[in-house]
């Protein structure tokens, strides 16, 4: 597996990527997600060779704050460290930034690969999120 920067948004891919995942809502607008891609601070992608394994795409100033917008895994790729490595990647670019921070759903399996890798829940820091849809 090789972890590189993804430069090129493929549409196609993108879409596949985001529908078997299940994230729908963003692939009813391809337009706007492409530039959310061109406007995103990194996207990393893991391949196989030349098939796209999954993305990491983040989200801040890279100094003072980088948020952990999409990280996702082709289903058939899940559970064999591809997520691990991309976050890893985001994690080893930014070491010196003071706050890395992503939203996830709320359940055992994210919970878990999430504090694995040295996450805290907002709430474990004396901190709370919000959000508005």
């Amino acid at each position: 597996m090789e972890i590189r920067e993804y430069v090129n948004f493929n549409e196609e891919e993108i879409f596949q990527l985001y529908t078997e995942v299940g994230w729908t809502a963003y692939t009813e607008n391809m337009p706007a997600l492409e530039q959310g891609f061109k406007n995103s601070l990194l996207v990393l992608a893991a391949y196989e060779v030349d098939e796209l394994l999954g993305i990491i795409r983040v989200v801040g100033d890279g100094f003072t704050i980088v948020f952990v917008q999409d990280i996702l895994v082709f289903p058939r790729h899940q559970r064999k460290g591809v997520g691990t490595a991309l976050l890893k990647a985001v994690l080893d670019r930014y070491p010196e930034v003071r706050q890395i921070e992503l939203t996830t759903d709320d359940t055992p399996k994210t919970v878990a690969f999430y504090k694995s890798l040295g996450f805290s829940a907002f709430s474990e820091t004396g901190c709370c999120g919000f959000v508005r849809r």
